[in-house]
């Protein structure tokens, strides 16, 4: 019986998915982080590569996915999309076919809730202590059928192909009169949309609005235009008022 180790590939700019991830493998193996450029690494058979990224708009960033891609291998993987309460649509999928492409066999797939990066109030707490022992218990469920006698059979997940139609946010973080240009949004940018020289300043064609730069800033500084953010919390509430709970498929 092969002894199997967790690798995970984590995009997770405002740490709701890291800490989903962290749960599913009790801290143990290794983490590639996908907030920045992957080297090119193959993956050992004996490895389960763990792939998780948030959920924009029915879909995983193109960020993520081109990042994942510097993973090969013939292993078995998990997928985890992990999502702010609304829905995941095809973005459980699209991440499971990136696996396969890359040689993987998904023989596991979960989402999970998060609060809503860029609308707090959805989902606030989340992912909380059930969420987290939920994914502690999927992480066990993944190795006891890696342990099992019978064949690993792929999974089938949720979702549609042609992928959503997803054009990205139409708004992007500012910086207000409190930055003092200390650089540091600039510095973990997973795009690059922040320039180091003058970090007022937002790239809006790099932009993916991943929160990151709001969630990090010492002192408060960059934020959500008011009435972009009252618009976005106003429609969550909506639709996706009612708590979620997590799905798995194995």
């Amino acid at each position: 019986m092969t002894d199997f180790h967790w690798l995970s590939a984590i995009f997770s700019p405002t740490g709701g998915t890291a800490a989903i991830t962290k749960a599913i493998t009790g801290g143990h193996g290794h983490v590639v982080d996908l907030s920045v450029p992957a080297p090119v690494t193959p993956v050992a058979d004996s490895t389960v590569l763990l792939a998780a990224a948030p959920v924009f708009g029915g879909r995983i960033p193109a960020v993520a996915l081109e990042r994942l891609a510097a993973l090969s291998g013939n292993g078995p993987a998990v997928a985890v999309a992990v999502y702010g309460n609304r829905d995941y649509e095809d973005a459980l999928l699209e991440l499971s076919d990136a696996l396969k492409a890359g040689g993987f066999q998904v023989i596991g797939a979960a989402a999970f809730v998060a609060q809503h990066s860029i609308a707090p109030t959805i989902a606030q707490g989340r992912p909380d202590q059930a969420d987290l022992e939920a994914a502690a218990n999927f992480g066990r469920a993944v190795l006891d059928k890696l342990a099992g006698p019978d064949p690993l059979t792929p999974v089938a997940v949720p979702g549609n192909t042609p992928y959503k139609d997803w054009k990205g946010v139409p708004f992007h973080p500012a910086a207000g009169e409190s930055c003092i240009s200390c650089g540091l949004c600039a510095s973990r940018c997973p795009v690059g949309a922040i320039p180091a020289g003058s970090p007022k300043e937002t790239d809006p064609e790099r932009c993916i609005t991943c929160m990151r730069c709001v969630s990090l800033c010492p002192r408060g500084a960059r934020t959500i235009p008011a009435p972009a953010l009252q618009a976005t919390t106003a429609m969550l509430t909506e639709k996706a008022g009612v708590p979620r709970q997590p799905e798995f498929f194995l």
